[in-house]
C-alpha cells in the first residue's frame, strides 16, 4: 500500500514537471528573443503577434505535408519554417522602428493587432475554416537509455517532446553569444550608448537589425513549441503568451540567467491552473477554476508592480539612433 502511494506520488510530481517544462520552454525561447532586440535598443512588444505568424506557418506547415511525413523530421523542418516566418514578420517591426524612427509601442501593438486577424484571413480563404488541424506523431513515449534512469528518467525523458531538448540548447547558446561573442558586446553596446559604438565603427542600423530579426527568429519559434505539445489544432492565438515572455524578460532583467529562472517560476504558476484538476492537494480544496484560470495574470502583475521598481533595462531602449544628429 505505501509503495502504491509512494509510485502514485511520483507519477503525480513527473506529470507536474512534464506540463512545467511544456510550458517553460516556449516562454523561455521567446523571452531570449525578447531579450536580443530590447538590449540591441529595439522594444519589441510584437512578440505575441509574431509568435502567432510562427505558430500559423509550423501548423499549416505540418498540416499539408503530415500525409507524406510524420515524426521528428517534420517536427523540425516545421521548426525551421517557422523560425523563418517569424524573423521575416518581424522586419516590418524593424524597418518601422530603425528607418522610420516611429514609436516602438505603437510599431508592435500594430503587428499584435494584425497578426491574428491575418491568420484567421488566410486559413478561413485557403481551408474555410479558421482552425488549422494537425496529427501528433512528435510525442516521444521513452528516450533511449535515459529514459530507464531513476527519477530523473520519468520526468524528463518520458512522453517528451524534442522541442523541450532544442529549446533549452538554443537558449544556452543564445546566452553565449550575448554575453561572450563580439557580436554580444556590439549588441550591449548599440543598446546602451549607441553614440559610442558608432564612434568606434559599428553600424548600429545592422546591429538593431540584426537584434529584432534574431527576436523575431526565435518567437517564431516559440509559437510553434508553444502549440505542439499541448493541442492538435492553431486556431489563431497563443493564449498571451507573447505578452508572458514580456512579463518574464522584464522580471528577467533583461539578463539570460534570470530570464531562465524567471521563465519557469511563471511556467509553474501555468502549470498550477491548467493542469489543478489533476493535482489532488489543489482539486480537493474546491477552489473555482475561473481562479486557477487567472492565477498566472495575478501573479505576473503583482510580480511585475515590484519587479520594476528595480528595472536594469538597457539605457537606449525604445530611443531611435539618427546618426545624422550626431
Amino acid at each position: 500500500m505505501r509503495q502504491r502511494k509512494r509510485r502514485y506520488s511520483m507519477d503525480i510530481l513527473s506529470f507536474i514537471v512534464q506540463q512545467t517544462m511544456f510550458f517553460a520552454i516556449p516562454l523561455l525561447i521567446v523571452a531570449t528573443g525578447g531579450m536580443y532586440s530590447e538590449r540591441s535598443g529595439v522594444i519589441n512588444i510584437a512578440l505575441e503577434g509574431i509568435m502567432v505568424i510562427g505558430a500559423f506557418c509550423g501548423i499549416f506547415f505540418i498540416n499539408i505535408f503530415q500525409k507524406s511525413m510524420s515524426g521528428q523530421g517534420l517536427l523540425l523542418l516545421a521548426i525551421l519554417i517557422a523560425g523563418i516566418s517569424g524573423g521575416l514578420f518581424s522586419l516590418l517591426h524593424a524597418f518601422a522602428a530603425i528607418n522610420m524612427k516611429a514609436d516602438q509601442t505603437i510599431s508592435g501593438t500594430a503587428l499584435n493587432m494584425f497578426a491574428p486577424a491575418f491568420v484567421i484571413f488566410t486559413a478561413r480563404m485557403i481551408q474555410k475554416i479558421q482552425q488549422v488541424q494537425f496529427t501528433d506523431t512528435f510525442r516521444i513515449d521513452a528516450v533511449p537509455v535515459l529514459s530507464s534512469i531513476p527519477v530523473i528518467g520519468d520526468m524528463f525523458f518520458k512522453k517528451a517532446y524534442i522541442t523541450t531538448y532544442i529549446g533549452l540548447l538554443m537558449f544556452a547558446f543564445a546566452a553565449f553569444v550575448i554575453k561572450y561573442t563580439r557580436f554580444g558586446l556590439r549588441l550591449r553596446a548599440c543598446g546602451e550608448h549607441p553614440g559610442a559604438a558608432d564612434s568606434v565603427g559599428v553600424n548600429v542600423y545592422k546591429i538593431r537589425y540584426a537584434g529584432v530579426v534574431i527576436s523575431g527568429v526565435l518567437a517564431g519559434i516559440g509559437g510553434l513549441v508553444f502549440v505542439v505539445p499541448t493541442s492538435t489544432n492553431f486556431n489563431g492565438t497563443v493564449a498571451g503568451y507573447g505578452f508572458l515572455a514580456l512579463a518574464v524578460l522584464i522580471f528577467g532583467q533583461w539578463r539570460s540567467n534570470k530570464i531562465f529562472f524567471a521563465a519557469f517560476f511563471f511556467a509553474i504558476m501555468k502549470t498550477l491552473a491548467s493542469a489543478y484538476s489533476s493535482i489532488p492537494v489543489l482539486k480537493d480544496l474546491s477552489i473555482p477554476s475561473e481562479f486557477y484560470k487567472m492565477f498566472p495574470y495575478i501573479v505576473t502583475l503583482i510580480v511585475l508592480m515590484f519587479s520594476s521598481k528595480s528595472s536594469q533595462a538597457p539605457k537606449a531602449e525604445g530611443i531611435p539612433y539618427d546618426k545624422s544628429s550626431r
